[in-house]
């Protein structure tokens, strides 16, 4: 990267312009913006979310006016109805679809790290978050009587954190239908929590050759067939084979499962889990579901980091385009971090670039400048106070 571009060009740059070109070429706009292209507004939204502007009037503001605004890369004119207009009527798959390029991209990057298991299957997450909206600006959104939100359905690689599949619906479709539009990787294993508690789906997971760790439900009625002493001074309380025994269970779910009782001495839980894994080690099937918090660290990061919970506008295409251009921009740190060897947590690398966008350096000196060496960041321009 040539010193003396811009910091955003260069965040910019971590995607190829024929990649938007394919991603643009697949939803053309059925009438165009005016003076933006889609190269623009991504541009313009992705320096929202870098900057965490307010609102459409706060990145016309920073934008319209700015010198800075051909190095960015932008050509058109950013202005509220102009970007207002490309939000509500461009198809928001177009950044769906750019997303996946960067989910290929940081999947990649981010292959040989470690996932904090001792195994060699890739472990997956899935769960998902709820985006509260207000009924009256997005009743398209349906949730319940008086409330609308919306869903973002996640599955994320625990080797780096990184999502593999996402899906936005309405907040009223349950967790559990996120799994019939899953592909289901032979060999791996995708661990969930007990919303997702449905044996017909798990089973058709089983028939494509793929393991589960499941929490289990008080109700489940079941048998057991077999039962394994264990060590209870690990936290493990038993260790059986079991059959459902209820008679829409067995249809569901016919064949044997392995169930597992733990006792978490640190939240003092006593958790019981059900897979179809039965080589790995009790304690082994146990951390992989306590790994399952790297997707709520995911949740937190994005809500706390990006601006996915107040909107620029009210219609369903503009929310959902709003979201995935901020899911662009978590990839796009995340390729960062790991492209430029830096080893930095996102938020202190997002942190940087939010007041340095506009600043001519190299990525790879303006991170390493400002890497951390303490809990807190402290501006290179700041000045020192001494106490006397």
């Amino acid at each position: 990267m040539n010193e003396g571009r811009l910091i955003f060009t260069q965040v910019s740059d971590m995607i190829h312009r024929e990649q938007f070109d394919r991603c643009i070429s697949q939803y053309p706009m059925p009438r165009s913006s005016r003076g933006m292209s889609g190269r623009d507004q991504f541009l313009a939204m992705l320096f929202a979310q870098l900057t965490f502007r307010e609102s459409l009037r706060d990145i016309e503001a920073c934008l319209r006016e700015s010198p800075h605004r051909y190095g960015m890369g932008i050509r058109g004119n950013v202005t509220r109805t102009n970007l207002a207009y490309a939000n509500s009527h461009r198809d928001w798959r177009v950044y769906e679809a750019l997303a996946h390029v960067l989910i290929r991209k940081a999947r990649r990057l981010y292959a040989g790290d470690p996932n904090g298991l001792d195994i060699d299957e890739i472990v997956y997450a899935v769960d998902a978050s709820t985006v509260d909206l207000c009924l009256s600006m997005f009743p398209w959104a349906h949730f319940r009587t008086t409330k609308a939100a919306i869903k973002l359905h996640t599955q994320i690689d625990l080797t780096g954190s990184i999502p593999v599949f996402i899906s936005l619906t309405e907040g009223a479709v349950h967790d559990v239908n996120f799994l019939d539009g899953m592909y289901f990787e032979a060999g791996s294993i995708y661990v969930f929590d007990r919303g997702y508690l449905d044996f017909a789906r798990l089973f058709r997971l089983a028939e494509a050759g793929a393991f589960f760790v499941i929490r289990s439900k008080t109700n489940t009625r079941f048998t057991v067939s077999r039962s394994h002493a264990v060590d209870t001074s690990t936290g493990l309380r038993c260790d059986q084979r079991i059959r459902l025994c209820t008679a829409r269970g067995k249809r569901s779910y016919p064949e044997t499962l392995r169930r597992i009782g733990y006792f978490d001495a640190e939240t003092k839980k006593r958790l019981t889990f059900l897979t179809n894994h039965f080589w790995l080690p009790a304690l082994v099937v146990a951390a992989i579901y306590k790994n399952r918090w790297k997707i709520e660290l995911f949740f937190k990061w994005i809500k706390q980091n990006l601006r996915i919970k107040a909107f620029y506008g009210t219609s369903e295409n503009a929310v959902y385009t709003q979201i995935w251009t901020a899911i662009c921009t978590y990839l796009m740190v995340a390729c960062l971090n790991k492209t430029l060897r830096i080893d930095e947590s996102l938020s202190r690398i997002m942190q940087i670039l939010s007041v340095n966008v506009f600043q001519k350096a190299t990525l790879a000196e303006l991170l390493t400048e400002n890497k951390s060496e303490g809990s807190e960041y402290r501006n290179r321009n700041q000045l020192t106070f001494n106490w006397s």
